[in-house]
C-alpha cells in the first residue's frame, strides 16, 4: 500500500472527469415511477383499502418533486452542459 498519496498530493493520480448525464432521461423515469405509484395507490384507496393515507402523500410529493426537477433541469440546462463541456 503506498501511503504517499496521503501526505503528498503531488503524488496523487488525477481524478476522472465527470460523466455527463442527460438529466431529462433521469427525472422522467423517476417522474413516471412515482406516477404508476401514485395511480396504484389510487387504485387501491378506490377499493377500500385502509391506511393508504400517508401512500397517498408519499406518492404525491414524489410526482410533485419529479415536475419541480423537470422544470429546474429545463431552466438549468445550458448550465450544467457548459460545466461537463470542460
Amino acid at each position: 500500500m503506498k501511503f504517499a498519496p496521503l501526505y503528498d498530493p503531488n503524488a496523487r493520480k488525477e481524478s476522472p472527469k465527470p460523466v455527463q448525464v442527460d438529466l431529462r432521461k433521469v427525472f422522467g423515469i423517476g417522474l413516471a415511477l412515482w406516477i404508476i405509484a401514485f395511480v396504484v395507490v389510487l387504485v387501491m384507496m378506490a377499493m377500500g383499502q385502509p391506511h393508504m393515507h400517508n401512500a397517498f402523500v408519499i406518492t404525491l410529493s414524489g410526482v410533485i418533486i419529479g415536475i419541480c426537477l423537470l422544470i429546474w433541469e429545463f431552466f438549468d440546462r445550458s448550465d450544467y452542459r457548459r460545466l461537463g463541456a470542460d
